[in-house]
Formats: C-alpha cells, structure tokens, sequence
C-alpha cells in the first residue's frame, strides 16, 4: 500500500494557474510525474467533470477537487498552496488551500476510508492553520499522514435511542462519496455538538456505510438529509420531520441547519419523509436485516424509481387522448402526424378519422399525437427502470446497467411455438415479473463478481467493464435460455384470467386491493397493488375501456385516495376527537387524498394505529369493491381527481370515493368514541 501523499505531490506557494481548471491540470499532471497516474489528462477530465456536478470550493480558503477515475490505481492525494489564490466557488472568495484527491473506479475500502479521515479534518481551523504555516512539503506530508494515520477511520457513534432531550439522525452524500460526504457529517456532528443536542450521521459514501439502527432512527426528533443523490432505504425515515438540502449547506451553514431541524420536531405542519412504516418491520440495510427486511427493501427500491415512468408516461397518454381522442392510439394515426406534420402545418382531423379531437382541432389532434408518443415513450422505460434499480438496491452502481438490461429483456422475450415465426403482437413478454426476477439475479451477480479478488490494475476495469459484461451474459443466458418460457406463460394466464374476471370475482379483487392500499400507506403492501395496477396500465393504456386491467387501475387509485380524505372528514365531524396537530393535518388531508397521496394518513395512524388504520381499511375496501362493481375505468395511473378527463363512468368514480370516505371516517369516529384513550385529547 502505497502511502496517500509524499512530499512529490506537495507545492508550497505555486502559481497553478489563474483558473481552477488550470490549477486542476497542474495538479494531475503533477500526480502523473510522480508515477501515481497513468494518464494526467484522463485524471484532468474527471476531476474537471466532477466539479462541473458542483462546485468545490469551502469555506475558509479551501478547494477539494476530486473524482473517481480509471487514471489512478491507487486513492492519491495532490496538496498545493497556492499564490496567488483561485476561484473555486466558494461563497466567501477564493482558496489558497488546494487538494487534488484522485480515487481509482474500483476502489480499495481501506484507502477510501483514509481519505474520509483527511475530509473530516479539513472543516476544523486547526489543521488547516497548519497547512498554511507548513513550511516544507515533508512538513505537510507529516500533518496529513497525522490525520488519516494508518488505520480504517471509525465511523459515527450511533446517537443512544433512548437519550435525553431531543436527538437527530442524518444522511449525508455525494456524487462520488469522497469529500463531501465526510465533511458534511464532521460539520453537522460539530454544531450538533455546539447546540448540546445528539446526532447520529449516516454518511452513504464510496467507503461504503454503516446503517443508522433502527431503534436510534425511532427515537430521532428529526431527520436531516444533506444529499446531493438519493438516499438509499428512504423509507426507513419515513414520517420523520426532514430538512433536506445539498450536501455543502451543512459545511456552510451547519448551525442553522440543526436549529431548524430541532424546530421542525415541534412543528406539526413541517415537511415530512414520505412513505410508511408498519409496525415491527425491519428498516432494512444494517447487519442485522433480516431476509423479509431485505427483500422488501430491494423490491421498494425498484418500485420507488419505476413509479416516475408510470405516472409520467399514464398521464401523457391521458392527455393524449383527451386531446386527439382514442382513435389517437392507432399507430397509423400518432405516426402519421408525428412524421408528416408540425405546427405549421396541422393535420386533418376528419382525414385521419379522428372524430373526437378537442374542438376537432387539428392543433390538439397534433398535441394528442406528440403526448401520445410521450407517453408510450415514458412506458417503454419503466420495466427497464424497475429491474435495475432492484439491482442497485442490491449490487449498488456495477448493478443497474445489467439490470437494465434484464428490464429490456423482459419486454422481449418470447415463447416461439409450433415453429411459427413472432410477429411484435405475439411475443409473450416476461415483463413486470420477468423484471423483478431480472433485477434480482443481475443485483445477485454483480454483488457476487464485485467481491473478487483482482489485481490492482484490475480494480478500476471491474465496474466500468468486467462487472456490467460478466453480470449481462450470466443473467441474459439464464432468463432467455431457461426462464424465458416459464414465465412468458404464466404472465400470459395472469393476463386471461385478468380479461375474463368479472362479477363476484371482480368485487373481491377490489375489496382485497383496497385493503392493501390502506393497511400501510405507502409501505410495501400499498405498493405492491399499486405496482400490480401500474403494470397493467403500462400494457393496457390504448385499450378499451371496460379492460380490467384499467378497472383495476381506478380500484386502486380510489382506495389510495380514501385514508387522507376520510380522516380528514372526521376531524371536521367530531373535531374534540382528535388533538390539535391532527386537526391540522387533517386540512392537508383534503389535498393529499384528492391528489392520491396515501401518505397523508400517516400522522393520524402513527398517533394511533389500532382505532385508525382498521377503520381507513374498511372504507377503503368498500370503495374498491364499488369501483369494481360499476366498471370504473382510468387510463391514467395517479393524479386523483385532477385526472377525471381520463376517468370512464365518472359518476362511479364520484360515487365509490364518497361512499369510502363516508364509511371510512364513519369508522373512524365509531372506534375512537367507542374505546377512548385520552379524555383530554383535543388540548393536547
């Protein structure tokens, strides 16, 4: 193991060039002279890619340009002070203080939780006080082999679950999880320190992370999220009052960030993590996750990245329809348009057989069309979405290209039998299921080729190359080769069954749907249905409106919409019921429901969860059961009632919604009448 910086790579009071991209260039070529680099212009580009993401100037005089690179073998680090200084970006004016911090692709922990150690030091004066009276590069060399020593740097001490006075938990990342995420913990934990309040950081960096435990999470006043990516396992904060912002707010501005989340804990109207937790679930991701903890996870994963496509790509179409009319969904009709018309030269309406466009305009017909095409677009990606994030939940980054691929292949893969040639409307594709199968034995893969052992000039090829490569010839051969089939038909009977479903059997699906969307709100049951209903949209959106994949859809989205809005109607019914802050969660309710976000039941069923979700499940179920029952279409998978222009039987979408709610909140006060808990809860 070579050593992180030598005098070699040290330069006292340079001029590096007037520019930060100048003083990039001469840092990675003085890293390339010193053997570190193979290529000081592929170590230049990367560092200057990364900081085009955002800037990396800190407060204080410092800049911390970085990147992961294929350029270097070995994490490296490139120290200059510079005279005079340079513009890095930082709000209170240029650096003097300069590190290039080079890691390779493929990097070894133990050095990457080296740089973690020389991250977290570079936001205390101290040591940058010493950097700037060094005099001597083997000076600055000692100072900084001083800080990062020689040893794995230890991570965070949880915050004790069980501590007096509030306490706060954060995550903290960046794009490439080298600096920022390390100084972003350092910071937070120092003026977390300085308000005499406890925080436990959760820093998802290169250097891989250690899971908050749950219990330290549950007894959490607030979250605070300083994040430049997504934060993985969201869910597991779900409910939490959050403040969230980049990941160098908190190296700027730390103090304030604590006092406002220490006031977002007494605050009902604060922003919340969405999402749902039932109770005794494991949140997922620590040592300790059980198999049903991981297996949710990964699935609310994929879930959680696919429901963007669906939503997007529902809504085009919906739109496109209400534009052009469903005579729109012709593929001679949309591409026609798409190909022989523009805006300055619109198509006809009554030529193309498009009776239903808005105002028989040939204006919308061209909108519908384009919508149209959106839409079907936005479809095309949410299978491939839902398989490779399953991956990434599971291999991390080296998994979602594979999974990807696995996702596009379950959009094509098919049963040839009788030896007849396929045609694109025959092909039995594996899809929503062949994609979480998919995803989950590309992420298996990927996790397993990421452990071995390469040589070190190996490292940096493994996730860019061998890691993708290996993971989609494995994985394609096995689905193609031996799963393809199976699964193709037991699709294609799930689909027959769908079509032929009707009467009792229809109603109970609804009821059982709607139990499913009420049970967690937004938790892995809810999304379950919801993923089942959105699959069949992707399939089913140009189709008739009796389909039952669509009578599914509004099943779903109705039952979604009813736990917000029937507690909602409860506090107005019998206000003294409910204390003060669920009186005024309950004014957001309205909103939430009628714009199907489940989640705005969450802070009701968390006060009390036995005398409020079994009562929501029941309106729910109702309200499912009757939208089955009046053949209750929607082509859109999610707005609520800002989408009724895609709604077929409008009056039963109306009625079913009501009649939930009414039972619903009828349930509610019912349950809480019947088996008070606090006399006095309406001062609380």
């Amino acid at each position: 193991m070579s050593d992180l910086i030598t005098a070699a790579l040290v330069r006292l009071d340079e001029d590096l060039g007037a520019e930060k991209h100048d003083v990039i260039r001469a840092l990675a070529r003085l890293v390339a002279d010193a053997g570190r680099a193979s290529y000081a212009d592929q170590l230049a580009e990367d560092a200057i890619a990364r900081e085009g993401t955002a800037p990396t100037g800190l407060p204080g005089g410092i800049a911390i340009p970085h990147c992961r690179t294929t350029a270097v073998d070995e994490p490296t680090l490139a120290f200059a002070r510079l005279s005079p200084k340079v513009e890095f970006g930082a709000k209170d004016g240029p650096a003097d203080l300069a590190f290039l911090i080079a890691a390779p692709a493929g990097g070894d922990a133990t050095h990457l939780q080296l740089l973690t150690k020389l991250a977290r030091a570079l936001v205390k004066h101290d040591f940058t006080d010493s950097l700037r009276a060094a005099t001597t590069p083997e000076e600055v060399v000692t100072l900084v082999q001083g800080v990062v020593g020689d040893s794995p740097a230890p991570a965070p001490a949880a915050a004790p679950a069980a501590a007096a006075g509030k306490s706060l938990v954060a995550v903290t990342a960046c794009p490439t999880g080298i600096a920022h995420t390390y100084m972003a913990a350092e910071a937070l934990e120092a003026a977390a320190a300085k308000a005499g309040v406890t925080i436990a950081v959760e820093t998802q960096g290169s250097a891989g992370s250690k899971p908050l435990p749950p219990e330290t999470i549950a007894a959490a006043s607030a979250v605070i999220f300083a994040v430049d990516v997504g934060v993985r396992d969201r869910g597991r904060f779900a409910g939490k009052p959050v403040v969230s912002s980049g990941v160098k707010r908190p190296i700027d501005d730390g103090d304030t960030m604590i006092a406002e989340a220490l006031r977002y804990a007494d605050d009902p109207n604060a922003p919340r993590v969405e999402g749902a937790l039932t109770a005794g679930a494991s949140t997922g991701g620590g040592a300790d996750e059980t198999w049903g903890g991981r297996t949710r996870r990964v699935l609310m994963t994929g879930v959680s990245y696919m429901i963007p496509f669906v939503a997007a790509g529902g809504l085009l179409i919906a739109l496109g329809f209400l534009f052009a009319g469903d005579e729109i969904a012709n593929a001679n009709n949309y591409g026609r348009i798409a190909v022989d018309n523009t805006l300055f030269n619109l198509p006809d309406t009554q030529a193309l057989g498009l009776p239903h466009a808005l105002f028989h305009s040939g204006f919308f017909a061209y909108l519908g069309a384009l919508f149209f095409i959106f839409g079907k677009t936005a479809f095309m990606f949410f299978v491939p979405a839902l398989a490779g994030y399953i991956a990434y939940a599971i291999a991390d980054r080296p998994g979602i290209a594979p999974g990807f691929v696995m996702g596009g292949l379950a959009t094509n893969i098919f049963a040839v039998t009788n030896n007849a040639t396929p045609t694109p409307e025959s092909l039995p594709a594996t899809g929503f299921l062949g994609a979480i199968i998919g995803g989950v034995l590309a992420g298996v893969v990927a996790h397993w080729i990421a452990g071995w052992r390469v040589p070190v000039w190996a490292r940096g090829l493994m996730p860019v190359l061998v890691i993708p490569l290996l993971t989609t010839i494995i994985v394609g051969l096995v689905m193609i080769v031996v799963l393809g089939k199976p699964i193709g038909k037991l699709i294609d009977s799930l689909n027959a069954g769908l079509t032929n479903m009707s009467g009792s059997n229809a109603i109970v699906l609804g009821m059982v749907l709607g139990l499913m969307m009420a049970f967690d709100m937004g938790g892995p049951l809810n999304k379950v249905a919801y993923s089942f209903a959105a699959a069949g949209v992707g399939v089913a959106a140009s189709a008739a409106a009796d389909d039952p994949r669509l009578e599914i859809m509004a099943a779903v989205m109705l039952a979604g919409m009813v736990p917000p809005i029937a507690l909602a109607l409860a506090t107005v019914v019998r206000p003294k019921l409910f204390s003060l802050p669920e009186r005024e969660n309950g004014k957001a309710g309205w909103a939430l429901g009628a714009s199907f976000i489940t989640e705005g039941a969450i802070p009701f069923a968390a006060a009390d969860p036995l005398r409020v979700i079994p009562p929501i499940m029941l309106g729910s179920a109702v309200t499912g059961a009757l939208s089955m029952a009046m053949g209750v279409s929607v082509r859109a998978p999610h707005g609520g009632i800002f989408v009724l222009f895609a709604v077929h039987n409008i009056l039963g979408y109306i009625l079913a919604l009501a009649v939930g709610v009414i039972v619903g909140a009828a349930a509610v006060v019912f349950a809480k009448t019947t088996w008070p808990v606090n006399t006095d809860v309406a001062t609380v």
